[in-house]
């Protein structure tokens, strides 16, 4: 695509603040329109009233407030200047600000769902109901990487709008997006699904995008996309848009992944990823299809196997091509990655794969990250408190991974944490646990970790021989 036009297609976010998509939608077909008597020349008419008072009570309007400083310029940090110049000694909370929007999809526990992007960074979240009752709400848990977050109210008088079955979606079909456009109030738009299965926009971390034409703009975002039965399909998220307005290209994250972060949400405050040991995972295409008979040309091919992962001691092999997850058809590499991703820790994956034109099952767990890699932990003295592991060679990645840090030990002082990468040691790389030991025996009086958290690099500095971080 020229490089002009993907500048045009600027990716316009819902959010009152930031950048972000949206859309994921159901609906039926269009003999299943509801009809209501309405005066006109023909007598009655058809109308989506009944299905809008049947669900706008569950869809809220959510403003957030935050702390920032008066003044960007540095000099203001320090309190000197700020008592010289007469300002405030602590910063001051900006007023609640229209973000976006929210679903009740639980009135008897209160819970909300709506976007990460839309609370991220709050203070304070103000949730507004249809008859302008204002609740302040609790963060129940947040997820990035979908998207989606989950808030909670007071369980007063709430009307939550039921969950449909997103999987049931089918392009062409009817829906409703009910949300906060602009700050206006809340807004009614109709349309139908435009394509399913939307993936690999960069918009998330794990993208199955529900697109809609339904007029969404900013402030959408964290609103119901609805179908004709009043079901709730679909969160919306994002829009394409040359100047932040609508165009017909909306984002939707689709129920049935929105409820199961949502589920881990409920549970532990975060969406606890595992996996199985696979890695890069690829596309099926004419060629591929065509070596193992596949009716279609869809399905994920499997690039690396992780030795001794839960893949493979499934049997899982390099070049297998995954076609169903628990009996739901792989389209992509996407919908594996998904899948894997979203199924919690402990539980199992049945997969049908396909090798040399054959199929077969095959069943594998789904691990904690440490063990689906097949890594294998090591303590060492220097470091107490921490379980170490070489990162295998077949994900070609330099760095030691720390697997397990203990509450109050010294390596947790100093500020490491389970999941960290350890790159280096007072700048000399580090590949494996005997790395990381002889780095510190040869350390002076401090020691330097260079390591990677997420998206992060940092460096923590520790008195060699005690617990002082800084």
């Amino acid at each position: 695509m020229p490089r002009k036009l993907l500048n045009w297609l600027a990716l316009a976010t819902l959010s009152m603040f930031g950048a972000q998509f949206t859309a994921f939608a159901d609906a039926q077909p269009a003999s299943a329109m509801p009809r209501q008597a309405a005066a006109g020349l023909g007598g009655s008419m058809p109308s989506l009233a009944p299905v809008v008072a049947q669900t706008a009570a569950g869809v809220v309007n959510i403003s957030t407030l935050s702390r920032a400083n008066e003044n960007d310029n540095p000099m203001f940090s320090d309190p000197f200047f700020r008592r010289f110049f007469g300002q405030p000694d602590r910063p001051q909370q900006r007023e609640p600000q229209a973000s976006g929007s929210g679903v009740i999809v639980d009135a008897a526990k209160g819970y909300v769902l709506t976007n990460h992007h839309v609370i991220k960074g709050a203070t304070k979240v103000v949730v507004t109901l249809k008859d302008r009752r204002e609740l302040t709400a609790k963060i129940i848990g947040t997820d990035p990487a979908t998207d989606i977050a989950l808030l909670q109210i007071p369980a007063e008088r709430l009307t939550a709008v039921k969950v449909g079955e997103s999987d049931a979606l089918q392009v062409g079909d009817y829906v409703l997006a009910i949300g906060n456009p602009f700050g206006v109030g809340q807004t009614v738009t109709s349309g139908i699904v435009s394509a399913l299965g939307r993936a690999g926009l960069n918009i998330e971390g794990f993208e199955d995008f529900i697109q809609t034409d339904a007029s969404i703009n900013p402030g959408n975002s964290g609103g119901a996309l609805i179908n004709l039965r009043g079901e709730l399909i679909g969160i919306n998220t994002a829009i394409i848009g040359p100047s932040g307005g609508n165009v017909g290209i909306g984002f939707a994250v689709p129920t049935n992944m929105a409820i199961r972060v949502m589920d881990q949400l409920t549970k532990f405050g975060e969406v606890k990823r595992g996996g199985i040991g696979i890695a890069a995972i690829g596309e099926v295409n004419q060629e591929i299809a065509k070596e193992n008979k596949l009716p279609t040309i869809e399905g994920a091919v499997i690039n690396t196997v992780i030795g001794g992962s839960p893949a493979d001691k499934a049997g899982l092999k390099k070049g297998d091509v995954v076609t169903a997850v628990n009996g739901r058809p792989v389209r992509t590499g996407y919908d594996l990655r998904n899948q894997q991703a979203l199924t919690p820790i402990g539980q199992t994956l049945d997969l049908a794969i396909t090798r040399d034109g054959r199929t077969r099952n095959l069943r594998v767990n789904v691990e904690t990250p440490a063990r689906a890699q097949g890594l294998r932990p090591e303590k060492i003295s220097e470091l107490p408190g921490t379980e170490l592991s070489s990162i295998p060679k077949e994900l070609n990645r330099r760095g030691v991974y720390v697997l397990d840090v203990e509450k109050d030990s010294e390596a947790f002082q100093i500020g490491l944490r389970e999941n960290d990468v350890l790159l280096g040691v007072n700048g000399s790389y580090v590949n494996s646990p005997a790395e990381v030991r002889r780095a510190i025996q040869s350390a002076n009086r401090f020691v330097v970790f260079n390591l990677v958290r997420g998206d992060n690099r940092i460096d923590l500095r520790a008195r060699k021989g005690g617990t002082q971080g800084t």
